[in-house]
């Protein structure tokens, strides 16, 4: 585990319990999708995804590489060390942190994507690629702080290198395809406007968090903040055990979670949660499956049950509601309670509707058919008398 110098510790984060969560099951299955954080400024947002980078394994990569090339994956590596590799060179190797990269709020297209290296162009006159925040992010985070408040061009870059895993550049005579694979962290305050819905489908979850309402927690917040600025090396100190705990529960959980099995009950639940949702394409279907097996994993356990798939609804589902027939006041991550039937017993309420009015139904037909078969076999009797009467 890398230590980055006198970061704050994970471990001790007050509260803000499902935010921590959501981020660890990013990392424990970085194909889950990212997370969406609404809520308050100054609640531990940025600080808690540095911390969390903080206990991850350093990654392999190229050495002075600025895509963070994986040297051990040629589909992970960018062009310079692609045309190494097919030279015969033997690529040199090092390791580092896992990056976290933020995107502020007035960066340019440049900036993100990368653009001509006018310098280099100037004094040597050849073009040269000059890499942006989506190669820095390769591999690591990508945090976006106020993200509805992004230009949408911006967002329209990132949904493509978020749906794609590449960032490819046609411009200035430039044209090139890097890699650009990253766990997406967005922070928004809905007070300050919407985000479109094409990429706040992107986010596989979305937690809201709130100011801490208990006396007792505030008051650690400001004591341990307070440790923290006297003494940061001996505030990380006193956390390092609990946040190697973490570390090493993270790095089971990654091993459990390829044999985690999800039973057919549970993956009808989820297809019905999302179905009676109203949920657009099955982007949330996925992401739902995923992390009802993250969470399984970080319980240590090779089985998924109900109550994993209930946690992962309310982080996937709450936040896809708002253009559905569900839209309605909800507590932040609560589930409208027609989707909480579905947990309970599997049948959405409409369907359950219907089996109640068939079943009247059903009784009344079932005993004009019993009346008709007792009509029939009287029938015969009659007949048979009546020939018998007439012979």
């Amino acid at each position: 585990m890398h230590q980055r110098k006198n970061t704050y510790p994970f471990s001790a984060i007050v509260g803000q319990e499902q935010m921590k969560k959501a981020l660890l099951y990013n990392v424990i299955n970085p194909l889950l999708g990212g997370v969406l954080i609404q809520g308050d400024k100054g609640t531990a947002k940025s600080t808690a995804v540095r911390a969390l980078a903080r206990l991850l394994p350093e990654i392999e990569v190229v050495a002075d590489d600025p895509y963070h090339s994986d040297p051990d994956s040629p589909e992970q590596m960018g062009p310079e060390a692609k045309v190494r590799v097919a030279a015969g060179e033997k690529l040199p190797r090092n390791k580092r942190p896992m990056p976290v990269v933020e995107i502020p709020l007035g960066a340019t297209e440049d900036r993100l994507i990368g653009t001509l290296h006018v310098e280099h162009a100037l004094k040597h006159g050849e073009r040269r690629f000059e890499p942006g925040l989506l190669a820095a992010a390769n591999r690591g985070f990508l945090y976006v702080d106020e993200v509805n408040l992004l230009d949408d061009m911006l967002v329209d870059l990132l949904l493509d290198a978020a749906a794609m895993g590449v960032n490819t550049v046609e411009r200035e005579g430039i044209s090139l395809t890097h890699p650009s694979r990253f766990i997406m962290i967005g922070t928004m305050n809905p007070e300050e406007g919407q985000l479109r819905p094409q990429f706040l489908d992107r986010f596989a979850l979305c937690v809201t968090v709130q100011g801490l309402s208990s006396v007792d927690e505030r008051l650690a917040v400001i004591e341990r903040r307070e440790a923290y600025e006297r003494d940061a090396a001996a505030f990380c100190a006193i956390w390092k055990e609990q946040d190697e705990l973490i570390a090493r529960r993270i790095q089971s959980a990654r091993e459990i979670l390829p044999q985690v099995q999800i039973d057919e009950t549970i993956l009808r639940k989820a297809v019905s949660l999302t179905s009676a949702a109203g949920v657009h394409g099955h982007r949330a279907d996925i992401a739902l499956i995923r992390t009802t097996s993250v969470i399984a994993a970080w319980a240590g356990r090779a089985v998924a049950t109900n109550d994993d798939l209930a946690e992962a609804a309310a982080l996937v589902l709450p936040h896809r509601l708002r253009q559905t027939p569900f839209r309605q006041e909800q507590q932040p991550q609560a589930l409208p309670e027609q989707l909480m039937q579905i947990l309970q017993d599997g049948t959405p309420p409409d369907e359950q509707q219907d089996q109640q009015e068939q079943e009247p139904e059903d009784e009344t037909q079932d005993n004009n058919e019993s009346n008709q078969n007792d009509s029939k076999k009287k029938l015969p009797n009659k007949r048979c008398t009546m020939q018998n009467v007439s012979v």
